[in-house]
């Protein structure tokens, strides 16, 4: 809880009427209190949660910056406060110099405040690799400011020195945010989906605890913080929760006009500002090829059948390493199933990634796989298996036009993907049914495309994995998925001069 100018004032005025023993008393007060305390409602059950790691705000104005200078001052030791660019900075250095009262203990250049025994180290990472530099340092209090304007990988990255030698010392993970409004920050939606995502099958209240472990490699949310043995591990489950707040929450903005500003923002920043409304207009780049209400309309349309059409295509994308996974996109029709994952540690060779794949093909479905890298070797495999696989590199020329015959594609990789944007588009009227993930839809709309005269370029997997911080592992296999490759029976029974022109990916066997 921090000190107005006007109480400040009103002090000084009431301080002559003081007796000696009361100015004592006052003196007393003072000198035991500590330098911050929470605001009475949101801030203070955000303060207090035992949560490992808390999501807080939600809406402009409640405080949430206040929050982790608050714990930083007084419940730890050792911590760092994010934000994504190192000028945006400035806010809160100017929030702990009010509730100091001083810059005395603040190294600029190092950006570290030392201040009665604790230390306070302020952090960027503007562009990726960035985080790096803060590997192996050690904090009991790691909080990101903005959370939305990060890049998830970048903040898992760093959540792993999350640690203290300190007897006693508690650790925590302290994430504040708003809605994000634009599909990059979605991901803090899916990271604290059973509060903000409506959609979720068992929804948390605020203030909730959840528990999640890492098991092969995936997060898995688990019944409760009882630690249990997997393999040769003995595994911690860790807590998470959020708790919203809003302008209305903070008494000391409600009496500045604040409210009335926000009010007057155009939809949908009112909502997402004023009421912390998540599933208000989020942006969609102007260049993103799939739109998110396309992608989002065909999850809609997602039921599993009482009983499947043939499947008919199978798409692969194999893990390169680091915390890839492998991919296995499976197609009936136009309807697609949920996806198959495997971490990129349990698919170590092109044998293990061919089996997976002959386990999940049924009714002679065509396989196609990315051949680029660690492609191939499952690629030979599945060949000399006897499998009718189609090897996929991207690189390669483009195979036909777009949809309207005006436009053509810079390589194989452009036209795949919008092929996959012309399924999407409601005009196509395909029918197209995709299982509602979110790591699916958070990589289909991933991608971004330009346009040099008649041809478009979709950006490269190394350009996404710049521009966000990770692979669209999910988006590839799917997109591998849609390609329409005929059967082996199907061509089999066309003599070579029909076969040939019935199958326009021949030659990418």
């Amino acid at each position: 809880m921090s000190t107005t100018s006007s109480d400040l004032e009103r002090v000084r005025e009431l301080l002559p009427y003081l007796t000696h023993r009361e100015r004592a008393d006052l003196d007393r007060l003072l000198a035991s209190a500590p330098r911050w305390l929470p605001l009475p409602g949101p801030q203070a059950q955000a303060f207090s949660t035992p949560a490992d790691i808390t999501g807080f705000g939600g809406a402009a104005g409640g405080g949430k910056s206040a929050l982790g200078v608050g714990l930083a001052l007084t419940q730890h030791r050792k911590s760092i406060i994010f934000r994504q660019n190192g000028t945006e900075l400035t806010g809160v250095i100017d929030e702990i110099t009010r509730v100091v009262g001083s810059r005395d203990g603040f190294n600029g250049s190092d950006r570290i405040w030392r201040v009665d025994g604790r230390q306070i180290e302020l952090g960027s990472f503007p562009n990726p690799g960035d985080e790096t530099k803060y590997q192996g340092r050690d904090h009991d209090l790691i909080v990101y400011d903005e959370a939305s304007n990060m890049r998830e990988s970048a903040v898992r990255f760093l959540m792993g020195w999350l640690r203290t030698t300190r007897p006693g010392q508690r650790c925590r993970v302290l994430l504040t945010f708003n809605p994000p409004t634009t599909t990059e920050g979605r991901w803090v939606t899916a990271f604290f989906a059973p509060w903000l995502d409506r959609k979720h099958p068992r929804p948390a209240k605020p203030g909730e605890l959840r528990w999640y472990a890492m098991v092969d490699g995936k997060e898995v949310e688990v019944a409760d913080g009882a630690p249990f043995r997997h393999g040769e591990d003995v595994v911690k489950p860790i807590s998470r929760t959020f708790i919203p707040s809003r302008v209305r929450d903070n008494p000391y903005l409600m009496g500045t006009g604040y409210m009335a500003t926000l009010q007057a923002l155009p939809e949908p920043l009112r909502s997402q500002m004023l009421h912390g409304d998540f599933t208000a207009g989020t942006e969609d780049d102007i260049w993103q090829v799939c739109p998110t209400a396309w992608v989002e309309a065909a999850q809609a349309r997602w039921q599993r059948p009482d009983r499947l059409a043939p499947m008919d295509s199978i798409g692969v994308d194999v893990a390169r390493g680091g915390r890839d996974e492998t991919l296995i996109a499976r197609r009936h029709g136009m309807w697609f199933d949920t996806p198959l994952a495997y971490p990129g540690k349990s698919t170590p060779d092109g044998p293990t990634v061919a089996g997976l794949t002959i386990a999940a093909k049924r009714d002679d479905a065509v396989i196609h796989i990315d051949v680029i890298g660690v492609g191939a070797a499952p690629y030979d495999f599945l060949r000399d298996a006897g499998q009718q696989v189609v090897g996929v590199n991207v690189s390669e020329a483009a195979m036909a036009p777009d949809r309207s015959g005006r436009l053509r594609f810079k390589n194989l990789r452009s036209e795949l993907v919008w092929r996959m944007r012309e399924a999407l588009d409601p005009a196509t009227n395909s029918g197209i049914a995709l299982p509602p993930d979110p790591r699916l839809l958070a990589d289909l709309t991933a991608y971004t495309w330009s346009l040099s005269g008649a041809t478009i370029y979709v950006a490269s997997r190394e350009e996404i994995v710049a521009r966000i911080g990770r692979s669209p592992d999910y988006g590839s296999a799917y997109v591998l998925a849609l390609i329409d490759t005929p059967k082996r029976s199907v061509l089999e029974a066309l003599g070579p001069r029909r076969r040939a022109a019935y199958d326009p990916y021949a030659n990418l066997r």
